[in-house]
């Protein structure tokens, strides 16, 4: 049996530079998503200047890369949440209750010292996923 890898992305997620990685690779059901900041499309812009509005922008983000996947937001089944302030956490949940119903995702919440190095320091979130694809029974978003 051949396990085939694709690359999905949508229009609402910008890519990244070639030659440096993928947002989203869906490997047979399963979805790997990159870790997502509030970075804008013009890979200049960040999103929201707290937690909550950040963490909005990254889970639409993985709303998008999912259902360009195929799947849906309740597809995805693991987490990891990067955050400059862990004191801040409750932030990161408000924002992640708005986008999940049901069982949540399998998740560990990581404080670190800065996000994206080299870039703004308004970066606070960095959100990484992975989903298998169909697994909530819902249908990806017409």
């Amino acid at each position: 049996m051949t396990i085939l890898k694709k690359r999905s992305s949508s229009p609402a997620v910008a890519e990244p530079v070639p030659g440096m990685w993928t947002n989203c690779m869906t490997v047979g059901n399963i979805a790997y998503i990159s870790g997502m900041t509030a970075r804008a499309n013009d890979r200049v812009t960040i999103q929201g200047k707290d937690e909550y509005e950040q963490s909005r922008v990254i889970f639409q983000k993985i709303k998008d890369l999912t259902e360009a996947a195929g799947g849906s937001i309740n597809d995805v089944v693991k987490m990891t949440i990067f955050v400059v302030n862990i004191e801040h956490n409750h932030l990161v949940w408000k924002a992640r209750q708005e986008f999940f119903s049901g069982d949540f995702p399998a998740c560990t919440l990581v404080e670190v010292k800065s996000l994206a190095k080299g870039a703004s320091a308004e970066i606070l979130v960095e959100i990484e996923g992975i989903a298998h694809i169909g697994c909530s029974g819902e249908k990806a978003a017409a």
